[in-house]
């Protein structure tokens, strides 16, 4: 795929090694640990049948309770909400069942092969998700300033907009070592990676985005810098990014996130509701045709967790909102972990202090999306003075900032993307309804496209969502500000827990703001298989000598670690 600005850094050569989302802070090979035919481990004999406890049924929270099912487990799923978390699928009423909107995550580079493990697990189809200039992208229209530029290539814009995507190449390898990075990842150098990557942690943990900009000689431009935030790399504008770490835009550059992305035929929800009713075929201590479903009574998951605290024996004592309480040996959890300061009563003794204060300093992101139903891909028509696209997918400093085109073939109903923004962009949204947010695009979108009529070509109600005002949720993704490099490392490493007193072990934290890689279901995946590896370990199981898990190999890849003084 060609993006509007950085992919001129021309990641994508056949002849070199696929790239995994697997690191740089902890280069772990988690496709080869799912993939092995050793499996994840096993546990005592003693121990089948344990509950365990999983708050939380999104994705990271249904492969861990799936997981820990095939090792002879028995997850208890606590869900306050639907299963899925932020891959939430809805559809449009009285419309075709088909026609569907993602409200949360709707595009999986090919470098989350953890999760693509998954998809083919329960065999979902993929196609490729028309981001700006993308390959599968008809056109793209950038709108900045009140003049438009239409491209079905980055050549068609004009040539500031090359200077901007060279300034990127150029910020990217001055910088950050770009290359180099990105040739140790393919080749899963672990000791070159951990090389490069220590330096810049040390180096940029203070830096804001934005600040790695203006550093860079080749960003010396206030027009470049603007025009780059606006229009950005991959998927859109990226200055709602620029107040955040610069390391986390290095990972998602470093590990091709934002390159080449598919969405799921059918909804990305479909991943964690099969993996809920699925029977898996090699399973410890379950009959034949279990499935997590088959585990909960009724098929459903528990209601919400009103309150975790300790016991004795180290327990973990759950309350959930019918007031049924249990003790479990061992509890993953998977939900935002801000919930754990608002919405559940916890002991301050289920963590140690400083991983309290890195729970509090977490930094959400806010989103909102609207999408709207049409009666087909109109935007296919062609104008007849230009012979282009009537519209196009848009990028633009207007308040919708990103407009998305969805089509399932030219004579079938449509989606519409009205709007996809994050952080100040989201908020701007927050107190209107729906048809408030609809009638304020649709006028934003008339004066990029003066000739299209799109009110006529809708066929049903719009669907909204604003993340931080799910009450489940309260944001988006986790992004580090600059100098939450520890607080992140005090999370991600927390699923090993021979390092903690034994009275603050049992709780596993998992989830994607727990990972190196928010707002990725990649990151998801990870930490639920390290919450299974510690869940395991704890229950005195061990991953086959073959195919050691990630807490077996943690002393060699551990995150760099800084100074605390």
């Amino acid at each position: 795929m060609t993006s509007t600005v950085p992919n001129a850094v021309q990641h994508a050569d056949e002849r070199q090694p696929p790239i995994t989302m697997f690191g740089p802070d902890f280069p772990y090979a988690y496709d080869d640990f799912l993939a092995s035919p050793a499996g994840l481990g096993q546990i005592p004999a003693t121990e089948h049948g344990t509950e365990v406890a999983v708050i939380g049924g999104g994705l990271s929270g249904i492969v861990a309770a799936y997981e820990l099912m095939k090792m002879g487990l028995k997850p208890v799923v606590y869900e306050a909400d639907q299963i899925g978390g932020r891959l939430r699928t809805v559809g449009f009423d009285g419309c075709d069942p088909s026609l569907t909107a993602e409200m949360g995550a709707m595009r999986f580079p090919p470098s989350s092969t953890a999760l693509q493990h998954y998809i083919d697990l329960v065999g979902l189809e993929t196609r490729p998700f028309p981001n700006p200039l993308a390959e599968a992208t008809p056109s793209t229209v950038v709108d900045l300033k009140g003049e438009s530029h239409y491209a079905t290539t980055v050549d068609d814009l004009p040539q500031v907009y090359r200077d901007v995507m060279h300034a990127w190449n150029a910020c990217l390898e001055e910088g950050a070592d770009f290359s180099d990075m990105n040739r140790a990842m393919r080749e899963r150098d672990v000791p070159r990676i951990r090389e490069i990557w220590s330096k810049l942690v040390e180096k940029l943990d203070n830096q804001t985005f934005y600040g790695f900009l203006c550093d860079s000689e080749s960003f010396k431009s206030f027009r470049h810098r603007e025009i780059f935030g606006q229009v950005g790399f991959g998927t859109g504008g990226w200055d709602t990014d620029f107040p955040n770490s610069i390391l986390e835009i290095l990972r998602v550059v470093y590990t091709e996130a934002d390159d080449h992305h598919r969405g799921i035929v059918g909804g990305s929800q479909q991943l964690p509701l099969r993996l809920w009713d699925r029977e898996p075929q090699k399973i410890v201590h379950w009959p034949y045709g279990t499935s997590l479903a088959s585990l909960h009574v009724g098929g459903e998951p528990r209601p919400a967790v009103t309150r975790l605290h300790r016991t004795a024996g180290n327990g973990i004592t759950v309350t959930d909102a019918n007031g049924d309480i249990r003790t479990y040996q061992a509890a993953i959890f998977t939900a935002q972990s801000w919930m754990l300061l608002s919405k559940i009563a916890c002991d301050d003794s289920l963590f140690p202090i400083d991983h309290w204060t890195a729970i509090e300093r977490t930094h959400y992101m806010e989103s909102s999306k609207l999408f709207v139903p049409v009666d087909r891909p109109f935007w296919l028509d062609k104008d007849e003075e230009t012979g282009r696209d009537v519209m196009s997918m848009t990028l633009t400093d207007r308040m919708t900032r990103g407009t998305y085109l969805l089509d399932d073939g030219p004579d079938k109903p449509a989606v519409i993307c009205l709007s996809y923004t994050w952080c100040d962009d989201s908020l701007k949204w927050l107190p209107l309804s729906a048809n408030e947010r609809m009638e304020v695009m649709l006028k934003s979108l008339g004066e990029i496209y003066p000739k299209v009529d799109i009110r006529k070509h809708v066929i049903g109600s719009p669907v909204t969502v604003s993340w931080e005002n799910e009450p489940y949720f309260m944001g988006a993704f986790k992004a580090n500000l600059p100098g939450h490099y520890r607080y992140q490392r005090r999370l991600f490493t927390h699923f090993m827990q021979d390092r903690l007193p034994a009275d603050k072990r049992g709780v596993f934290l998992a989830g994607d703001d727990i990972s190196w890689t928010a707002g990725w279901a990649e990151g998801a995946v990870q930490t639920a298989l390290n919450a299974v590896w510690g869940v395991m370990h704890q229950l005195g199981g061990a991953t086959d000598p073959t195919n050691p898990g990630p807490g077996d190999v943690y002393d060699e890849i551990a995150p760099v670690e800084l100074p605390e003084d």
